[in-house]
């Protein structure tokens, strides 16, 4: 059994998919990150940088924080969604550290001031909504070729989308990425990604693209 800490954002949701997919026996603890939850003494035991998600493994006595390493750990752990060849396995680990390095921080500052602060500061508003295409025309030329991040659906996939769902708060049209597009639009039909998204409650509807 596996317990997971998060709330719905992006990290979040990365994790609470990942487990739907691996099929795992987990049970959900909410931190409600908007109540400040994550600074609580229990949650930074487990996750001394305050932030979601957290997993504590009860089969192994193994807590982790920062998704990138649950997500490795939990592929590991379920031989799935990470390729034992070699030149796969580090694509995928070379697109999930894209995501963990550029995609992800800098889709958060979008968020930050094009969605949360409107108006208060043109000058990054300007800067991370070039960035922001920038890097969805890097994914986008990207998925030209594969239909999936490596070739197969796994981890970096995962790993990547929740924070393309949110394309609306970044400014994105995703009809100017089509290949985007059209893989946001077929994981998102998975019922994995579906329930998973939705932990640890609905808080929103998912953007169908």
């Amino acid at each position: 059994m596996i317990d997971l800490y998060t709330w719905g954002t992006p990290n979040g949701r990365k994790v609470s998919i990942l487990l739907e997919e691996l099929k795992l026996d987990y049970q959900v603890v909410p931190i409600d990150i908007s109540n400040k939850e994550q600074f609580t003494s229990n949650f930074l035991t487990l996750s001394p940088n305050n932030k979601i998600p957290a997993i504590f493994d009860h089969d192994t006595g193994i807590s982790l924080m920062e998704s990138g390493a649950i997500m490795i750990y939990l592929a590991e752990k379920s031989n799935q969604l990470l390729p034992k060849d070699l030149e796969k396995r580090i694509k995928v680990i070379e697109w999930l550290m894209w995501q963990k390095a550029g995609f992800g921080p800098m889709l958060g500052q979008a968020h930050h001031f094009l969605h949360y602060n409107k108006g208060k500061a043109p000058y990054a508003e300007e800067r991370y909504r070039a960035e922001a295409k920038r890097l969805y025309s890097v994914l986008d030329k990207h998925l030209s070729k594969s239909p999936f991040i490596v070739e197969e659906y796994s981890i970096a996939d995962i790993a990547i989308w929740p924070w393309v769902s949110r394309y609306e708060w970044q400014e994105i049209n995703l009809s100017e990425f089509p290949n985007v597009r059209s893989w946001y639009k077929k994981i998102l039909a998975r019922e994995p990604v579906q329930k998973g998204y939705n932990i640890p409650a609905q808080l929103s509807n998912i953007p169908i693209g």
